[in-house]
Formats: structure tokens, sequence, C-alpha cells
């Protein structure tokens, strides 16, 4: 069994995501509650979980502060944590670029049991959890222009600087991501997630199948069907209707 604490100031919340647990996860154990930063560190401390259910606001400040203190005291968290949240955007863009998994407000039931498939896959990790430090840095700095991102493959938790991306390329339902000075990574997320994510970042979709770092264009090539080659000597299609956008933004360049 996987053990699990939960801290939730809303006691009707805390039921009603325990209930859905129990009925849709069979090896999750709830072993300890809280409802605020005091509590919820007293217990994380005693029972050590993990998996820590973790509200945002808290009667008393919030999940952050449990997570900096907790930080501070034992110098590095070691349980995977799942924040519950109303779909603040702010916290929520923060979330996916530290690929830390959250809940929102009302929980679905679909969402959370896949949530919990992923849970499942990271717990037993040798995880180093600096995804969590990249979430409080970006937190304490209150920006959401991100400079770093974490990207979560088969064998850990990966950071990277944003600008050091050169492109993306979706592979089903997974997307490749091709770094300056690092070999290719694969992440199981689709490319359309990222796409939001990096779209204020100088990334643009020019196709179906691949998102560019506008910084890394080398040239745009207009035979062919057109193409542009990138920093990596990469050719890479352009829609036939992403043509005229990718023309304005070499221009303004």
């Amino acid at each position: 069994m996987i053990t699990a604490v939960l801290i939730e100031d809303d006691k009707h919340l805390r039921t009603g995501l325990k209930a859905l647990l129990e009925r849709y996860t069979n090896d999750i154990l709830i072993v300890g509650e809280a409802e605020s930063v005091k509590t919820g560190i007293a217990v994380i401390e005693k029972l050590r979980p993990q998996v820590i259910f973790l509200d945002i606001h808290l009667t008393d400040g919030t999940g952050f502060d449990i997570l900096e203190r907790l930080n501070k005291v034992n110098g590095k968290l070691n349980a995977n944590v799942v924040f519950i949240t109303a779909h603040e955007q702010y916290a929520v863009k923060a979330f996916k670029f530290s690929a830390l998994d959250f809940i929102l407000k009302p929980v679905d039931p679909e969402e959370l049991q896949d949530t919990m498939a992923k849970i499942k896959e990271a717990v037993g990790k040798n995880n180093s959890f600096e995804n969590i430090d990249l979430l409080l840095e970006n937190i304490r700095k209150k920006v959401d222009n991100f400079k770093r991102i974490a990207l979560s493959t088969s064998d850990g938790i990966h950071l990277f600087e944003v600008s050091d991306i050169i492109r993306c390329e979706a592979k089903i339902n997974y997307t490749q991501f091709f770094i300056k000075n690092h070999k290719p990574i694969l992440i199981s997320k689709t490319l359309k997630e990222y796409e939001e994510l990096l779209s204020e970042h100088g990334f643009e979709r020019i196709h179906q199948s691949h998102l560019i770092n506008l910084s890394y264009l080398k040239s745009y090539i207009k035979t062919d069907g057109g193409y542009v080659i990138m920093a990596d000597n990469s050719n890479i299609p352009i829609a036939q209707s992403k043509k005229e956008k990718l023309q304005e933004l070499i221009n303004a360049l």
C-alpha cells in the first residue's frame, strides 16, 4: 500500500476525497489528516508518507508554507505531492512547469484516477524532488514568465532552462524534446500541452507535429513545400496554414 496524508481545511472535501480514493483506487492508504499549516507539518513529520495531498489555501497559511518549512528543517522533502486547488491560473501554470500533479476542485473522478496512475508510477523511483524546489522558487519570485521547466521521464525528473529548448516534436501522445547540448528526451504528454505552456516564451507551432523555438531558427526555405532549418540542422516542415504567420513572426524578429 502507498501511504498518504490529506491536508485540506474543508472537512467535507477531505471526506469526499477519501471516499473517491477508496472507490477508485485500491492501493492508496490515507494514514493521516490535517487542516492547517501547523498540523500539516506535524502529521507529515510524524508519519513520513509517500504521498501528500495538499490544499493551497489553509486556515493559517498555504500549502507552500508547509513545503518551505519542511525543506528548511529536513533539507529536502522526500514525498510526492499532489496539490488540491481551485482553478487558479497562476498556480496551475506553476505546477505544470514544475511537473507536479494537481487535482482541481470540485474533484472529477476521472481526473483523480489519471493523477493516481501517475503517482503510482512515481512512488518508488529514485526522485530527487528538485521539481518541488523549482515550484517554490517560482512561487517566491511571484513571476509567471518561468525560466526553467521540469520534464518527467521514465527515469525521473529533469530540469532545463526554457531558453535551451530548440524544438519539440509530437510522437502520438508523447512529446520529444530537442535540447541544446543534451540528448533528446521523450515525455508522456501531448505537444498541445507544451504548446500552451511555451507559447509565451517564443515558441511557435508551425506544423501539427512541430513546435519550434524561434530563437533557434536558422533559415526559412520556401521551396519544396516550405520548411525551416533549425540550429540543430533539422529540417522542419511548415503547414500551409502556418506560413503567413511564420513570415510575420520572422519579419518581427
